[in-house]
């Protein structure tokens, strides 16, 4: 059972953290170098609105594997080994950041987008980039410490 846990943790992180990879190291510069800024708003507003859910999904997954294994694997949060106990931090604040960016960032995006109000739409276009690449750079860490922070 545990291999099968392991399994859908690493691939709920894989379409996380590629996901989120993909939006912004390739989408984002083409749409840049290609859509005038209404058009980009509201490409970004409908690839979010994809996008999210299958967050959702993955974020429901990884908590649920992650802490499973936690507990099954390694016997609980009182004796964890450094690399776990970062990635179970990092984890979290991911989920956090996450959450600030749906739940705020996002719906005012929907907001400004819907109702055409362009200049604020890429305002809040450009509050929620940092969070994404914040989110990259320790989604990024998260795959780094769990391959290899067993020999660390």
């Amino acid at each position: 059972m545990m291999p099968l846990i392991q399994a859908l943790h690493g691939m709920a992180a894989t379409a996380w953290v590629g996901g989120i990879f993909f939006a912004y190291l390739a989408l984002r510069p083409a749409a840049n170098d290609t859509l005038e800024p209404p058009l980009r708003l509201r490409l970004w507003c409908a690839v979010f609105g994809r996008f999210f859910p299958w967050v959702w999904l993955m974020i429901g997954l990884l908590l649920v594997t992650g802490y499973t294994e936690l507990f099954v694997r390694f016997g609980g949060l009182g004796e964890l080994a450094l690399y776990l106990q970062l990635m179970h931090g990092i984890g979290l604040l991911m989920v956090a950041l996450f959450g600030y960016l749906y739940f705020g960032l996002y719906r005012r995006l929907q907001l400004a987008v819907s109702s055409g109000d362009i200049p604020t739409a890429a305002i809040v276009m450009a509050r929620m980039r940092p969070v994404i690449v914040t989110n990259l750079g320790l989604g990024m860490l998260e795959v780094v410490l769990g391959i290899a922070g067993p020999a660390l």
